[in-house]
């Protein structure tokens, strides 16, 4: 409605797999309901099945932000990546944060043990930036090459975030696992077929065609050349800035 774009078959495709993923996501997400103390997030922080995994992302995060910085490769990928690893971090302390808030109202008061505390400020710091990495992305990219690529890393970071850290599929049955993992793929495949080719579709003309000009005589269509130091030469070869006599002719 807004930018005018048509809507294609694979649209409606890419959308009706995309609610059917989601719906499977909400309605076979592992259940398990457990009371989220500060003493439990201190057992699972020093996990060693998590310090692995914070050990890995640690250095995965090291070097993407080496290239991104010092060597100038901003690609989406780098970009999203960097994205992805800090929403994992973003996930586990939310859910810490909340759960512990929770607990004090519930039950007993959870605000006074410091894993709290290093919880909410991972949470602050991983949220601003998510923020710098994604606009820097939104800025260079198309945003509908971004939010869709940036779904598919999220939800992905998301599920190995939960599973590493508060071990939420751990007894869940096998049907159970596969119809919730069924539901990520034809959410991906849904998002991926709304934004397949649609950079195409916004792509830059090649050449000024002056005859589109109301009220001007159509003379020809200008050529951009890299070469020169005008902005583009007639498909003669000729230089328009130029005058029959040599000279540049004065805008």
């Amino acid at each position: 409605m807004f930018l005018k774009e048509n809507l294609r078959a694979s649209d409606l495709l890419g959308m009706t797999l995309a609610f059917a993923g989601s719906y499977l996501l909400v309605n076979f997400a592992p259940n398990i309901t457990q009371a989220i103390s500060a003493r439990t997030i201190q057992y699972y922080f020093v996990s060693w099945q998590f310090l692995i995994y914070l050990i890995l992302e640690i250095f995965i995060f090291c070097i993407l932000l080496y290239f991104y910085k010092r060597k100038g490769i901003k690609h989406i990928m780098i970009l999203l990546t960097l994205v992805a690893l800090l929403a994992s971090l973003t996930v586990i302390s939310v859910k810490a944060v909340s759960g512990m808030i929770a607990f004090s109202v519930t039950d007993k008061m959870q605000l006074t043990y410091p894993i709290f505390y290093i919880m909410f400020i991972i949470m602050i710091a991983s949220c601003v930036f998510q923020v710098k990495f994604l606009h820097q992305a939104t800025k260079l990219y198309n945003t509908a090459v971004v939010v869709p690529v940036n779904h598919v890393f999220f939800t992905t970071s998301a599920i190995i975030a939960g599973i590493t850290f508060y071990k939420e599929f751990f007894g869940a049955a096998f049907l159970t696992t596969f119809i919730y993992f069924f539901g990520c793929f034809l959410s991906f495949l849904g998002v991926f077929l709304v934004t397949r080719n649609r950079e195409k579709e916004h792509l830059p003309q090649s050449y000024i065609d002056f005859g589109n000009i109301p009220g001007e005589r159509k003379l020809d269509k200008i050529q951009p050349d890299s070469n020169g130091l005008s902005y583009g030469t007639l498909p003669d070869g000729s230089d328009p800035t130029k005058s029959p006599s040599g000279g540049k002719k004065e805008v």
